[in-house]
């Protein structure tokens, strides 16, 4: 039985969604290593969701967009992007040689044409328009519908666990509920005057 593919790992508090960009500083020497490792061999890494509720080891595997500032002493800001959700079968302290942590991973293999169903379509659409938002363009696949909820992180790993068609009624009873957030932050504005 095959346990997995071994990546560099980078335990941090986040569980990015497929699609998400994400802004990361980078100040320990061994995650500068790992970024100078990204930079020159084009190496992906995985941000392991370092959380109690992770029950079932999940993790981004992100891809370098651009590094945004560099500092005299070798700290850097950047942006990464997830491509993909795995499941962590064995962490290791180090990778191969390196100073960064390593782990065995099993991707999931997210398809990121993954578009919504009618119902959640038309929510969303709703919610997009109370935020004044109006696209030319209605395609949005459900993962971009997840990054613009803002969700937390109970919700984003809940989302992440969830069968296909479980995530997009998930999806859907989040964006009902924040449409009907917004809706009551209407009214109440316009309850109150100011004198």
């Amino acid at each position: 039985m095959d346990s997995g593919v071994l990546i560099p790992l980078f335990p941090l508090r986040i569980l990015p969604l497929p699609g998400e960009l994400v802004p990361l500083h980078i100040f320990e020497p061994r995650y500068k290593q790992l970024l100078r490792d990204v930079e020159e061999r084009d190496v992906r890494f995985g941000i392991y969701f370092d959380h109690p509720i992770n029950n079932e080891r999940l993790g981004s595997y992100m891809r370098l967009e651009s590094v945004i500032k560099r500092y005299p002493k070798g700290e850097l800001d950047i942006i990464v992007k997830c491509e993909d959700i795995f499941s962590l079968t064995e962490q290791k302290g180090t990778y191969s040689t390196k100073l960064y942590p390593g782990g065995k991973v099993i991707f999931k293999e997210i398809e990121l044409e993954k578009y919504p169903n009618q119902e959640l379509h038309e929510a969303f659409h709703t919610f997009q328009i109370k935020r004044g938002i109006s696209q030319k363009s209605n395609i949005f696949n459900v993962y971009q519908i997840a990054n613009e909820l803002n969700l937390d992180f109970p919700e984003r790993y809940k989302f992440m666990t969830l069968k296909e068609d479980k995530q997009q009624i998930f999806l859907k009873q989040k964006v009902v509920y924040q449409t009907v957030l917004m809706e009551h932050e209407e009214k109440s504005r316009d309850i109150f005057h100011l004198n």
